[in-house]
């Protein structure tokens, strides 16, 4: 059959083959509509493709969920609401699936993940798992929760409750594994799982402020790597941390000693007289040398004081 058109008509850009990648099933209830609060919602926090794929479908479900019909299926609404919640090179490549290809709620999270979380990264993930260690100055606490967001960064890691609390217990120092038995009153590890995860989330409760563990082991198995800014910044407040508590002691025993210095009556000796012209205990008006009997040495005296006086005045 011929084709009739002109060139001008041939050489124009198609007006079919623009269908969305997303098909929604036919929605046959009556006022329904999505609301703009909820749209708004959605677009409030945008994927892009940096950030963690399962957060942003944590979150898009949980939006989500706060929206139900009695007509229409959750998943209906999620593929008619997820185009709004990407953005940027997420949104490019949803815009480069081929139309009509994602027919179910399941096909879309299944390529979503699969694109901005292939497998490369799935086996990256596993292997800090399973090769994880407590650093040099990482407090029990900070360990716990950098063990719990690598479990979380990659929730389809596939290590049993088991696997997870002994890769822990292992890798952590001797002090943290002392203190762990110390509170399962034996061997950490003779204990249930459940019971070895409260120990573990009871212990990493207690904040430590200043003791930092530096165990040899860990540095051994630490990699190699130059002294950056925050570690000195770190040195630093223990050095500083340390002064802190050499003050505070020497300050206590200060106190202490002024205390006891106050609590004890203070002796006062009396004053004795001496004599200046024969040194014995008394006066010396009152020295037999210089009365009557001794005349010349009560002048002798007496042109002394005056003598005296005139030089204090000058």
């Amino acid at each position: 059959m011929a084709d009739n058109r002109t060139m001008a008509q041939m050489l124009q850009a198609p007006i079919e083959g623009y269908e969305d990648a997303i098909v929604v099933p036919t929605i046959n209830a009556n006022n329904f509509e999505l609301k703009q609060t909820l749209i708004n919602l959605v677009q409030s926090n945008q994927f892009t493709g940096k950030q963690d794929p399962h957060n942003h479908l944590r979150f898009f479900n949980k939006v989500t969920s706060t929206f139900r019909h009695p007509e229409v299926p959750n998943t209906s609404i999620k593929l008619l609401l997820f185009p709004f919640s990407l953005e940027g090179e997420a949104r490019t490549w949803l815009d480069k699936e081929p139309p009509r290809s994602i027919l179910t709620w399941d096909d879309l999270v299944s390529k979503f993940i699969n694109q901005f979380f292939p497998p490369s990264k799935t086996t990256y993930l596993r292997n800090k798992i399973t090769t994880f260690y407590q650093e040099p100055n990482e407090t029990f606490n900070e360990a716990w929760e950098r063990f719990k967001e690598l479990l979380r960064q990659c929730p389809h890691h596939g290590f049993s409750e088991l696997h997870q609390l002994d890769t822990f217990y292992n890798s952590l120092n001797t002090n943290d594994q002392d203190a762990l038995d110390s509170a399962a009153g034996g061997n950490f590890l003779d204990k249930m799982p459940r019971e070895g995860l409260a120990i573990i989330e009871s212990k990493s409760k207690v904040r430590y402020s200043r003791s930092r563990p530096n165990d040899s082991r860990a540095i051994t198995n630490a990699p190699s790597s130059t002294s950056s800014p925050s570690n000195n910044s770190f040195e630093i407040q223990q050095m500083a941390a340390l002064l802190e508590d050499k003050m505070n002691i020497r300050m206590s025993r200060l106190e202490k000693a002024i205390s006891e210095k106050q609590s004890t009556p203070a002796t006062v000796k009396a004053v004795e007289e001496v004599c200046v012209t024969c040194g014995a205990n008394h006066n010396f008006n009152n020295c037999p040398l210089t009365r009557n009997e001794f005349p010349v040495f009560h002048d002798n005296i007496h042109q002394f004081q005056q003598t005296a006086a005139v030089g204090n005045f000058v």
